[in-house]
């Protein structure tokens, strides 16, 4: 499927959207790149009831209920901590500057780092409503000093108000979105159970996704890259975040689909390459490449 990929990825038609798989393309010593290597990391910390040992979400929760939200944001602060330089894909990534928008739905700082080389772009991250009570997302420069945003307005209603962009990102040539939150800079993660329903509450009306990254969206096609879909959140936010783009995605999943799975690429129009997530992110940036010098 290159041969569609590669024309649109060289236009900036395509929006690269990196699960966790990619967080362990550089080697063994990257931060952890599956949930259940994740929630193991955090129930080592703080004693957790046994039957939820396994599940990222509970866990956390119980984590955030019995022994303090800052326990958790700690924990999950030292699970990726872990001195990584970005493999080469996430800096090859970096320098494709014609991609206006970049969606980074885990918590490591590999994209970010990746980053480092570049002033014109941008990065905003979801934020928890138990420490950021009305704001959806903070905003960051290049350098990672925050972005004020506009206060906070409630209307009679209750709602929440919009993540709006302010003015300042809009001059950014690509946007780095962290709907998960992330490490750097400032150590904001959506984990836990509440921190999943206050969004999901809200996001299928889009509020939670700030407006800039709906304009960009619009025409252009998803690449979901370390990615799966076996669980209804990562189902969710994937529906969610690419709503009212354009009718062709691409998803690479190696091996065997559940259900679910086959199910939302159906329902989503998402083409399934089944290949290894190493050699196909060497040959993607390698065949661009190609075709640029062509």
């Amino acid at each position: 499927m290159l041969s569609e990929i590669i024309p649109a990825f060289r236009r900036g038609d395509v929006i690269p959207y990196l699960g966790p798989g990619v967080t362990g393309l550089p080697g063994e010593a990257a931060p952890p790149s599956l949930p259940e290597i994740l929630v193991q990391q955090l129930v080592a910390g703080a004693t957790v009831p046994h039957k939820i040992r396994n599940n990222l979400t509970a866990a956390s929760q119980y984590i955030e209920n019995f022994k303090h939200r800052k326990t958790l944001t700690c924990l999950m602060a030292k699970a990726f901590s872990v001195e990584c330089e970005p493999s080469a894909f996430h800096q090859w990534l970096a320098t494709q500057e014609q991609l206006p928008l970049i969606v980074h739905a885990w918590y490591d700082d590999l994209v970010v780092k990746s980053m480092a080389g570049r002033s014109d772009w941008g990065l905003v991250q979801g934020v928890t409503q138990s420490e950021h009570f009305g704001d959806w997302v903070n905003w960051f420069r290049a350098d990672l000093s925050a972005v004020p945003t506009k206060e906070f307005i409630r209307d009679g209603s209750g709602a929440k108000a919009p993540a709006e962009a302010p003015d300042e990102t809009l001059k950014w040539r690509t946007l780095v979105y962290e709907p998960l939150g992330g490490v750097t800079p400032a150590s904001n993660f959506i984990i836990s159970d509440s921190d999943y329903v206050e969004v999901l509450t809200e996001i299928d009306i889009q509020t939670p996704i700030p407006d800039s990254v709906q304009t960009i969206r619009k025409g252009r096609g998803f690449l979901f890259l370390g990615c799966r879909f076996t669980n209804q959140l990562e189902r969710s936010f994937a529906r969610q975040i690419m709503k009212r783009s354009s009718d062709t995605h691409w998803a690479l999943i190696e091996g065997a689909l559940t259900r679910n799975e086959e199910k939302f690429l159906r329902e989503q129009n998402i083409q399934r390459i089944d290949a290894k997530l190493s050699d196909f992110v060497a040959e993607l940036a390698q065949s661009n490449l190609a075709a640029v010098a062509a």
